[in-house]
């Protein structure tokens, strides 16, 4: 199992936009076979930072669902608001695998 943790700056004036960016992606994950653990948006504290976590059953499948999202159409649609709207500043991924016990 893998995690993908991205940390998002956003523009705080769009955070609107980028909640409903947030929106898109949750049901794509899960169409890609990952599981998405949310979106965190600002609350106290930076209000440029949102966060996102899902899990993949292993590296090789979260790679497939990279490649193939680059050539779905509601990803290609997803990819396209953000760049319209302008509400992802910047954006870093790292991955976390868990440990239960």
């Amino acid at each position: 199992m893998i995690t993908c943790y991205i940390r998002y700056v956003i523009d705080p004036k769009k955070i609107n936009e980028f909640e409903h960016y947030a929106k898109l992606w949750i049901p794509l994950v899960a169409k890609f076979g990952g599981t998405h653990h949310g979106y965190f948006l600002p609350s106290e504290g930076a209000s440029n930072i949102a966060l996102a976590l899902f899990t993949f059953p292993s590296l090789t499948e979260y790679d497939k669902y990279r490649l193939d999202s680059f050539k779905d159409k509601e990803c290609l649609e997803a990819f396209d608001y953000a760049k319209q709207t302008d509400c992802v500043l910047s954006y870093e991924r790292s991955f976390f695998r868990p440990v239960f016990k």
